[in-house]
């Protein structure tokens, strides 16, 4: 008689599981700062779930501690916009495909008084030379995220190694590493009249710029690419791959890459697809 009612305890305890599982229509994607900050998840999530019904959490980090989480097996999808590191992340075994999903670029923002001297010009590296070389304040993200990979990259080709002149003690007080945020960086550099690399995405939806405008654009070495990775489910068996898969599929499909471009701040365009570039 107890073996019986066992049984059928456990038979109803499992049909009320069941559907509780099944329920769970949900995944976590790491992905950047920038994703979030200018507002674009907010405007293409709703849509994808619309469709689907999945409920996408994200993780909003540097691309660094994104792709880190990812390797941790704390994400299903990775949504980062820093190419080589995402190869590597790839090479390493822990996502499954890279697809390019859409772009924009980097500005380099600055006080309205413009110290350095270098507001209206298309070059970026001798605009970042005249800086340091005048010793004009500079706030750097210093998180590892992609902005900050893109800006040590800048500086590099500037002839400016600043892990090195880090280390050497030559760096000088007017770099300022905040290790934050797209956000936080605007608003030191707001507050400090400074310098600082931000994606377009970011500062066209961020509201306290004080008196920072735009210093430089249109260099074709400020151009930023996003890609998008399922987390491989062979070294994550948590990884929820066919949720996962979806919201990848979804991202470079016609709908997902018209919902990127339709998203717009006072009529500009923030975010540009281009799913449809293998080399992106």
């Amino acid at each position: 008689m107890l073996t019986r009612r066992l049984v059928i305890a456990l038979a109803i305890s499992s049909t009320i599981c069941v559907p509780a599982l099944a329920q769970d229509k949900s995944i976590v994607v790491a992905s950047t700062t920038s994703t979030q900050d200018s507002g674009l998840f907010g405007h293409i999530l709703p849509i994808f779930k619309a469709k689907t019904g999945i409920d996408v959490k994200v993780v909003a980090l540097g691309t660094g501690q994104a792709l880190d989480t990812a390797r941790r097996g704390d994400a299903d999808v990775v949504f980062v916009h820093a190419k080589p590191a995402e190869e590597k992340f790839l090479a390493e075994g822990f996502g499954v495909k890279r697809y390019p999903v859409m772009y924009n670029d980097f500005i380099l923002a600055g006080p309205k008084g413009d110290p350095a001297g270098v507001k209206g010009s298309k070059d970026i590296v001798a605009a970042l030379s005249t800086i340091k070389d005048k010793g004009v304040s500079f706030i750097s993200r210093g998180d590892n995220s992609g902005t900050h990979q893109a800006e040590l990259n800048l500086w590099k080709i500037a002839n400016v190694d600043i892990a090195a002149e880090k280390q050497g003690g030559r760096l000088g007080s007017w770099y300022k590493e905040i290790g934050q945020g797209m956000g936080a960086a605007l608003n030191t550099a707001a507050a400090s009249n400074s310098y600082v690399i931000s994606d377009r995405g970011t500062w066209l939806s961020f509201k306290n710029r004080g008196d920072l405008v735009i210093a430089i654009e249109g260099d074709k070495r400020l151009f930023n690419q996003y890609g998008v990775m399922l987390v491989n489910p062979r070294k994550h068996p948590n990884v929820k791959t066919e949720l996962g898969q979806q919201f990848v599929d979804w991202l470079i499909s016609p709908d997902g890459q018209k919902a990127i471009a339709d998203y717009k701040i006072n009529g500009e365009q923030l975010f540009y697809p281009n799913a449809s570039d293998p080399a992106a």
